[in-house]
This record gives C-alpha cells, sequence and structure tokens, in this order.
C-alpha cells in the first residue's frame, strides 16, 4: 500500500470516527427525506414546487445539503485543523508531502458525497417510489460539479483563514446565505425574481438549479453548469495560489 492509499485509508476511519460528521452526512438527508415523505399528499406533483413531486424536491434539497456541510464546513475546518496543529508541517519532513494528504482528504469527501446521495436516491425510490433522476447523465454531471464547485470554495476559504477556527466561521459565514439563496430553506418559486437572478449565481444555487432540472427530466440550463465549472476552476486556482501549509 503505498503513501496515498494508507492516507486514505486512514483518513477514511477518522471520518468515520466522528459520529456528528457521519449523522450530517448521511443521516440527516436521509431523515429529511423520510420525514417529509410521511405528510399526505407530498408524493404528488406541487403546484408550488413548479409541478415537480414534493419527495422528489426534499431529496434534492437532501443532495444540496450534503455539498454545503462538506464543502463550506468539513474542507475549511478540518484542514485549517491540520495546518493549526502542526501536522502538516511535519508531514513536510517525511516522504509522504502535504499535498498527498490533501488530496487524499479531498477524495474521502467527495466520496462520502457520493455515497450520501446515492443513498438519498435508494430510500426515495424504495420508501416513497420516487423515480430515480430521469436525465441521470446530466444529474451525474450536475452532481459532480457542484462537489467540485463547493470543494474549491472551501478550499479557498481554508487557504484564506489563519486559524482553524477563523476558517470554520468563514465556512458557516458562505453556509448560510448559500443554504438561504439556493431555495434550501425555502422554494425559489416563492422568491422574488431579484433573489432568484442572485441565487442563480451562487454555487450551491446552480447545482440545486442543475440537480432539480435534471431528476425530472430537464436537461439544466447550460448557464448552471458554467457556473459551477467557474467557481471550481477559479477558487481552486486563488487557493492553490493563497494556500499555506504552516500558521503564519
Amino acid at each position: 500500500m503505498n503513501g496515498f492509499s494508507m492516507l486514505a485509508f486512514v483518513e477514511t476511519k477518522l471520518f468515520l470516527r466522528e459520529k456528528a460528521a457521519a449523522i450530517a452526512v448521511f443521516g440527516l438527508p436521509v431523515a429529511l427525506v423520510i420525514g417529509f415523505g410521511l405528510i399526505p399528499g407530498f408524493g404528488d406533483p406541487q403546484k408550488g414546487l413548479s409541478g415537480q413531486i414534493g419527495t422528489e424536491y426534499i431529496a434534492s434539497i437532501s443532495v444540496a445539503i450534503v455539498m454545503a456541510i462538506l464543502g463550506l464546513n468539513g474542507v475549511p475546518m478540518v484542514i485549517g485543523q491540520y495546518r493549526e496543529r502542526g501536522i502538516l508541517r511535519r508531514l513536510g519532513v517525511t516522504p509522504v508531502r502535504p499535498l498527498t494528504l490533501l488530496l487524499a482528504d479531498l477524495m474521502v469527501w467527495a466520496a462520502a458525497a457520493i455515497v450520501s446521495v446515492a443513498l438519498v436516491i435508494a430510500v426515495a425510490r424504495l420508501a416513497y417510489q420516487v423515480p430515480a433522476p430521469s436525465a441521470a447523465g446530466w444529474f451525474v454531471l450536475s452532481a459532480l460539479l457542484g462537489i467540485a464547485a463547493l470543494f474549491s470554495l472551501g478550499l479557498l476559504v481554508a487557504a484564506a483563514a489563519p486559524t482553524a477556527r477563523s476558517a470554520a466561521g468563514l465556512g458557516w459565514l458562505l453556509f448560510f446565505p448559500n443554504m438561504f439563496l439556493a431555495g434550501v430553506y425555502f422554494p425559489t418559486e416563492d422568491m422574488s425574481a431579484v433573489m432568484r437572478r442572485i441565487g442563480d449565481f451562487t454555487p450551491l444555487g446552480a447545482a440545486l438549479h442543475a440537480v432539480r432540472d435534471s431528476w425530472m427530466g430537464v436537461d439544466p440550463r447550460p448557464e448552471y453548469l458554467g457556473i459551477m465549472a467557474a467557481y471550481a476552476v477559479i477558487a481552486g486556482a486563488l487557493a492553490a495560489r493563497f494556500f499555506r501549509w504552516q500558521p503564519v
């Protein structure tokens, strides 16, 4: 087993050992689907949701929540802790480079997001007969671009924050506006035209719109995919430029 595989294995064990994180990533999305699925009539198309099935809408929301929790909270907080505790600095004098640890972490978190999304789809399908995403290819692309955009933004937060506490604070500062403008707290159909347009240009808003569209069998608008790709490239490049392996 090479250094990368060993680190990925260790980081997976550490991730699963954090029960609160595992519950948030795997338990919360499923709980939302189950809870709302029990509401009478929620499994029918809803006029206030552009005709989307209520349970399908909640499943889409759950996918967005997973992206936001891991990307805007998990990524900056964990990397900030590693830097502050000197873990990255100590790795610098070993054959395993700090970048290897960072890539292993990102792989573990991305895998957790993908497993959580698959779990949401399975529970919605088996428990409430919610159809699987109709435009499967577009759904996969939308989910992967959403993960890339939110994770890159999380890396940028980790690069800009001098301490683990400030990284967590900045992550939460981005988390709540993204959740609000994306339509997680209440549907974008109930927002004003200006708020909807602003939400379209947030990474989570673009991801949620693309996921909802592809789940209903509608090709997501190219601008949503472009916005997510732009966040992934620009935030990722800025994070790489300003990232510090050691506290300053």
